[in-house]
């Protein structure tokens, strides 16, 4: 085997070829009352680097011993090997498939070594089962073993990453890293997320796979420079040696689940650490990174609730909430805030009591919207601001105090201006419209609705419309008609006149004056009740004034009023003259003509 490795070595250095995987990140971020426990196991027998026979095994099991005040948040369960990954595993017999996996590929001179993580969430699964033995079984990786032995890179194992919490803990911020980087020769892995406000009782722990401890050529572990150990397990020169910091053991084969002390190596203020890793030889891949900081703090985050707008207006009402969810301290009263369209200030507002860890407080804010600003703007709503940018808050994440809300400000539609409508006069100013057309003509945009109304309350509320647009009877004119235009948000009132004429009378000159219900009197359409004032004058052939009437007189019949009387007043048959005095500015001229009277 040692053969193999130098000649392995060689062929390295004759041909280097790169590997890749997963970066490490942020996962997820507890602040409170937490701490971390790990829990696992490897399936080797023995380290690879020393197998007389290689072999990997396909269940171990580790015991989990929680204090009975220490209650579960979370529970993370990892596994890893060689090969391209099984991804269906049991854990206390349940089975379980991966929900994320991670993969990293190493060359070594014509080799190509393939290397899997998976992980799911069991957080259920272990509440319900609490303190105790834990099995995982069904881990197989026999396929790759042969294969991997040629570089001693044949292994696989679990790990259980418990995050708990427990009132008796100091406030701590507590952020779970993962993803898949390997070593030789170096890697580089920045912690971002962090906030140092204490760095009293400070941890780290590493989730790491297939490191040997009879291998420490050029191995160091360091954060931020400073070199990491943890004697007598950990040496500042074999980091990874398959140990367990938790148990104390050093026959973890081939993994190690390890906590070193950091409150030397980071300092208050910092919000990001860098952990390297080199090697000269040993093949280590980190999966796994937790970190606890002592942290006592509030983190001020704010929503938008509600925009109040009205039509036509610049002020708005905004209802907002301010929280301190994601925090280890409550958050002081007169926390400032900060309100802001489109970057210009216009609004500013204090929290007015104490909000607890995991509380909230509700608030409402009266906006004014500067000329300047358009119509449609950015409103941002900003905790933990005295309006200049800046706050004297410390909080936990400095980077959550934004929150944004697209506004538009309401405005009435545009409109056309419609002109009056005329219509003839049918009595008493009576008089039948059509204004069907103006839907059209007053809108400025096909989207829009109209509706007309008889008054201007039930156009501003939109009630009883007019629908008989194309036949519209006025009872008396001029009317106003009221036109309500919408754009789905605002509506605008705007109006019309109606407005009556006096129209030309139309004469039917024939009597036949029998009484047999047909034209038995002398009609003239459009006169009675329009031209209240008129004169009309009925002369027969020779010129006499037979009869004359006015709008208090009924419709001649053919009798004889005027001048010379015969055969009991009624007159002959015959022609007659008529003369229609209508006695209106419009129509100055008398209208004359002929009637035809036959009995």
């Amino acid at each position: 085997m040692r053969i193999k490795l130098l000649f392995l070595c060689i062929v390295c250095l004759l041909f280097p070829r790169f590997g890749f995987g997963q970066d490490i990140s942020l996962y997820q971020q507890f602040n409170g009352r937490y701490d971390f426990l790990f829990v696992g196991n490897t399936l080797n027998p023995v380290e690879n680097s020393f197998q007389s026979t290689v072999a990997v095994n396909t269940t171990s099991s580790a015991t989990m011993a929680l204090q009975p005040t220490d209650v579960i948040e979370k529970a993370y369960l990892y596994w890893a090997g060689c090969g391209t990954g099984d991804f269906d595993v049991a854990l206390n017999g349940q089975p379980l498939t991966a929900e994320r996996t991670f993969a990293h590929t190493r060359f070594i001179g014509f080799l190509e070594l393939n290397f899997f993580s998976a992980f799911v969430d069991v957080t259920s699964q272990v509440i319900a089962t609490g303190n105790g033995n834990y099995t995982l079984s069904d881990l197989d990786v026999s396929d790759h073993i042969v294969y991997h032995s040629q570089a001693s890179t044949n292994f696989a194992g679990w790990a259980l990453i418990i995050v708990y919490k427990n009132d008796a803990l100091p406030l701590n911020q507590l952020n779970v890293y993962d993803g898949l980087q390997a070593v030789p020769t170096e890697i580089s892995i920045d912690l971002n997320s962090l906030n140092v406000i204490d760095n009293d009782g400070a941890r780290i722990g590493f989730l790491a796979w297939e490191g040997d401890s009879g291998i420490a050529v050029n191995e160091t572990l360091r954060i931020n420079g400073q070199p990491l150990s943890s004697l007598p397990l950990n040496p500042v020169n074999n980091a990874f040696n398959g140990t367990n910091s938790f148990t104390g053991s050093n026959q973890l084969y081939n993994m190690d689940l390890d906590v070193y002390n950091i409150q030397n190596f980071i300092d208050i203020g910092d919000t990001s650490a860098n952990i390297s890793l080199t090697s000269g030889q040993d093949f280590v891949m980190v999966n796994a990174i937790v970190t606890k900081l002592n942290s006592q703090l509030p983190d001020a985050t704010i929503i938008a609730g509600n925009v109040q707008r009205n039509c036509d207006s610049r002020v708005i009402v905004l209802d907002y909430m301010v929280s301190n969810t994601n925090c280890t301290d409550f958050l002081p009263a007169e926390t400032p805030i900060a309100f802001y369209a489109d970057g210009v200030l216009v609004g500013q507002a204090l929290t007015f009591n104490d909000i607890p860890i995991g509380g909230a407080e509700s608030g409402q804010i009266t906006l004014t919207i500067p000329d300047n600003i358009p119509l449609d703007f950015t409103l941002t709503l900003a905790a933990d601001d005295m309006g200049d940018g800046n706050g004297h808050v410390t909080e936990l994440v400095e980077t959550n105090n934004l929150f944004v809300v697209e506004v538009s400000l309401l405005v009435a539609p545009p409109f056309n201006e419609l002109p009056p409508l005329e219509s003839c006069n049918l009595g008493f100013t009576r008089a039948l419209f059509d204004f069907s057309s103006y839907e059209d003509l007053v809108r400025t945009d096909a989207a829009h609705t109209v509706s007309f109304h008889d008054n201007l309350a039930d156009a501003e509320n939109d009630l009883n419309p007019i629908f008989n647009t194309s036949n519209y009877l006025a009872q008396a004119t001029p009317k106003e008609i009221f036109v309500r235009i919408e754009n789905g948000s605002c509506f605008a009132v705007t109006s019309f006149m109606l407005q009556s004429k006096n129209c030309p009378p139309t004469v039917y000159n024939y009597v036949s004056a029998n009484e047999d219900g047909t034209n038995d009197s002398f009609f003239i359409d459009g006169l009675r009740d329009i031209f209240v004032n008129f004169q009309l004058e009925i002369y027969n052939r020779w010129g006499v004034l037979v009869w004359e009437g006015n709008n208090n007189t009924e419709d001649w019949r053919g009798v004889i009023t005027k001048g010379l009387r015969i055969d009991g007043n009624e007159a002959p048959d015959g022609t007659y003259f008529y003369v229609l005095d209508l006695n209106d500015p419009g129509f100055p001229e008398p209208y004359t003509g002929f009637l035809y009277l036959n009995r």
